[in-house]
């Protein structure tokens, strides 16, 4: 099969490797949608590799003797490789799972948990069932283009009282506008990028400020009567942003870090008597019915934040795309 590889510095082409082989509970899956997230930051200082993408949908080939999935079933590619045995697997919280599997040595093959790939084998539990009348790439959405902040929205409790800031408009923070103008918030969207507070709009934010103008925190306590935000969804990864959510989300308010980067002082928590909680992937096991209301009344915001398709044999020119900033969500086909 093809698979991206990444050679320094930061150059991307495909190369042929053996195709993967399913064993065990492992399902084989013809990748049609693979979305593209945050892997072009580090593109040109990536060690070579061939282990790229961790977002994909497509439909099983081939099926290990223990899965339970059938050959021909739509499916989405969850990540990771969590034991599911676990308190965490079996609470459906296996995004945190401490005890990965070896699929290498289960499967007996060093390729096939990358994404940007002809085919990719994942456990049987963790391919989700794509419905009939959702496509592949909308429901390849529901990794990272909507899961984390799906994840948020819920562990926030958002509701349509709410007014809910987006920090950082990338193709994880536009979903963030999309899930929780789904759940009827106002949203005000933060970010430095005028293409993406421009699609944010779009997408329904009521508001779009750049954090870094003067008055910027003015406008939003305008906008909230004088006390902030009720919540904020971090997504932005930028020190200076969580520096800005904490001072524009009112006292009592909630904040979620869908981000990794930043730091926010004990104090200020203290202080304003924040609740403060990380949200990475969803439970798909308790909220699988909420996201597809998600996936299904959406289809046009999905089509607008979904602004570049690639043919895996591009993926230089859709990591030079990414690169520029003047993009929503990529999608990658990997037959082309």
């Amino acid at each position: 099969m093809k698979v991206v590889s990444v050679t320094p510095p930061g150059k991307a082409a495909l190369v042929e490797v053996p195709d993967p082989t399913p064993a065990d509970n492992y399902c084989l899956i013809k990748i049609t949608s693979a979305p593209m997230c945050t892997e072009y930051h580090g593109l040109a200082k990536t060690k070579p590799t061939h282990s790229m993408g961790h977002e994909a949908a497509g439909v099983i080939v081939d099926v290990g003797p223990r899965a339970s999935l059938a050959k021909g079933d739509r499916v989405v590619v969850m990540p990771q490789d969590p034991c599911g045995k676990c308190y965490l697997c079996l609470a459906g919280d296996y995004i945190h799972c401490q005890n990965p599997r070896k699929w290498q040595d289960i499967c007996g093959c060093q390729e096939g948990r990358a994404a940007f790939a002809q085919y990719c084998i994942q456990q049987d539990w963790l391919c989700w069932p794509i419905p009939d009348d959702v496509s592949d790439e909308h429901a390849s959405l529901a990794c990272c283009g909507l899961g984390p902040t799906f994840n948020a929205c819920h562990q926030l409790g958002v509701t349509g009282d709410d007014t809910v800031i987006v920090s950082g408009l990338g193709p994880v923070g536009l979903g963030g506008v999309i899930n929780a103008t789904h759940l009827g918030a106002r949203v005000i969207g933060l970010d430095i990028n005028p293409y993406r507070l421009g699609l944010a709009r779009e997408l329904g934010a009521a508001e779009t400020i750049d954090p870094t103008t003067e008055g910027a925190l003015d406008k939003i306590l305008e906008l909230t009567g004088g006390i902030g935000a009720d919540k904020v969804i971090e997504t932005a990864n930028a020190p200076a942003s969580v520096e800005f959510d904490a001072e524009a989300v009112r006292r009592k308010g909630k904040i979620a870090f869908v981000s990794w980067a930043g730091e926010l002082r004990i104090r200020t928590i203290v202080a304003k008597g924040l609740s403060v909680c990380g949200a990475w992937h969803w439970n798909h096991q308790i909220h699988g019915r909420a996201m597809l209301g998600v996936l299904r009344a959406n289809t046009a915001k999905f089509d607008r934040m979904i602004t570049h398709r690639f043919g895996m044999s591009q993926i230089a020119e859709a990591f030079a795309c990414q690169q520029t900033g003047q993009c929503g969500k990529v999608i990658l086909d990997p037959w082309k």
